[in-house]
C-alpha cells in the first residue's frame, strides 16, 4: 500500500498519524523457521541484513506477515547512506557492516496472523493487534509511534526532522490495506535552495534531444563546487526547452570546469572520494549515468526535502531560474539546519 503526497495533515475525518521513516520499506513473512524479508519491488533482502534474522524469529509469532521499515540509527539520527552500503555482493562485507552499523526493523502494520488475512480489517484494528504482538519486543525490533491527535503529529513533524525522519504519515483509521493504491497520505518537508547548474543528463528517450535531469552544485567553505543532487521530473515540452536553453553553455564547458577531473576519471569506484555525476553506484545497476558538462554560470532555485550528509536525500524539484544571483553565492550557508531530535522517544531501549 502506497501514499499520496499532500501539503498538510488532514483536519477532517478519522486518521491515525505516524512518523515517516527514511529507510528501506519491507514486508516480513514468517512461516515457522522460514523468514522472508521482501523489498517493495519484491526482491529478497535477507542476505543484506543477517543481524535481523534471529530477532525476528524471537519476536514474531510463528505465522504472520508484517509491513515496516528497515533503518539504521547512527549518531542520534537515521543514516540512509549506511543502509545503501548493505547492498553489497560480498557476504563478508555485509557481515562486517552488520556488526559495525546494525540495523533495526520498525513495524507499522499487520497483514496476516496465523490463518487470518487481516488486509480487509480496518487499520485501527490491525494496529491494536500489532501493538499486542510486538509492543514489548526487544531491540532491534520496534513498533512505530501512532496517534490520532493531530497536534501531537504536527509536533512530530517539527521535532523529529533533525533526526532524519521524512515527515508524517496519515492513515484512514477505518481503511483497509489496499496494495498498489495510494490511500495513505504523507506530508514531507520541503525547502527552497539556489544551486549552480554544472551539467545535465540526457533523457533516456528522445535520442539525445531532451534533457533528463540537471546536475546541481553548492560551494563549500573551501570554495569547491560539490555535487549535491539532481533536479528532474520535467514535462516533454520542458525537456526540449532545456536542451535548447543549455546549448550555448555547453561550448568549451570542460575548460576550467570544477568537475573536469570527474569527467576524466569516468565511473566512480570505492577508492574515488565523493559522488561523481557520471559515477556508477550500487543503486544504478549499470544504468547510463554519463553526463554533459555546462559552464557553471546558471543558478536555479529548486525545492528539496532534507539533506543526507552534504547532498539532497531525494530528487530536487525545479522552481525557477535565478538570473539575479551569482553562482558564487550558492553555498551551503543558505541551507536551514535542523537540530536533531533524540530518537530516545522512539528507540527508548537502544538502537
Amino acid at each position: 500500500m502506497l501514499a499520496k503526497r499532500v501539503s498538510e495533515l488532514p483536519t477532517a475525518g478519522d486518521w491515525i498519524f505516524e512518523p515517516k521513516w527514511d529507510g528501506f520499506r519491507a514486508l516480513v513473512f514468517r512461516d515457522g523457521d522460514e523468514i522472508l524479508i521482501q523489498s517493495r519491488d519484491e526482491k529478497p533482502l535477507n542476505r543484506y541484513f543477517p543481524e535481523l534474522h534471529e530477532p525476528l524469529r524471537s519476536s514474531l509469532p510463528s505465522r504472520c506477515v508484517l509491513d515496516g521499515e528497515i533503518v539504521i540509527v547512527k549518531n542520534n539520527g537515521l543514516d540512509f547512506d549506511a543502509l545503501q552500503l548493505r547492498l553489497h555482493p560480498a557476504a563478508k562485507r555485509v557481515n562486517l557492516l552488520s556488526q559495525q552499523t546494525p540495523s533495526s526493523f520498525v513495524f507499522f502494520d499487520l497483514l496476516c496472523l496465523a490463518d487470518r488475512d487481516l488486509r480487509g480489517e480496518p487499520f485501527q484494528t490491525r494496529r491494536r493487534e500489532l501493538e499486542t504482538l510486538i509492543s514489548s519486543a526487544a531491540p532491534p525490533i520496534h513498533l512505530t509511534p501512532a496517534t490520532s491527535d493531530r497536534s501531537l503529529a504536527s509536533g512530530w513533524f517539527r521535532r523529529f526532522e533533525g533526526a532524519g525522519l521524512d515527515g508524517v504519515m496519515a492513515k484512514p483509521a477505518w481503511g483497509t490495506y489496499e496494495p498498489n493504491k495510494r490511500v495513505m497520505l504523507k506530508v514531507k518537508h520541503e525547502r527552497d535552495c539556489d544551486c549552480v547548474v554544472a551539467g545535465f543528463r540526457w533523457y533516456k528517450k528522445g535520442d539525445r534531444a531532451l534533457v533528463g535531469s540537471l546536475l546541481l552544485g553548492l560551494y563549500d567553505d573551501a570554495g569547491a563546487l560539490q555535487h549535491v543532487g539532481v533536479c528532474a521530473s520535467f514535462t516533454a515540452k520542458k525537456r526540449l526547452e532545456l536542451a535548447e536553453f543549455l546549448k550555448p553553455y555547453r561550448k568549451d564547458a570542460l575548460a576550467g570546469h570544477p568537475w573536469k577531473d570527474w569527467a576524466d576519471q569516468g565511473s566512480a569506484t570505492d577508492e574515488v572520494p565523493g559522488r561523481m555525476p557520471g559515477g556508477q553506484s550500487r543503486w544504478s545497476q549499470g544504468k547510463d549515468l554519463s553526463w554533459e558538462p555546462v559552464r557553471p554560470e546558471l543558478v536555479v532555485q529548486v525545492a528539496y526535502e532534507h539533506m543526507q550528509g552534504n547532498r539532497f536525500r531525494h530528487m530536487a524539484q525545479f522552481r525557477r531560474w535565478r538570473t539575479d544571483k551569482k553562482p558564487g553565492d550558492c553555498t551551503y550557508a543558505q541551507l536551514e539546519v535542523v537540530a536533531p531530535q533524540e530518537l530516545a522517544e522512539i528507540f527508548p531501549q537502544g538502537r
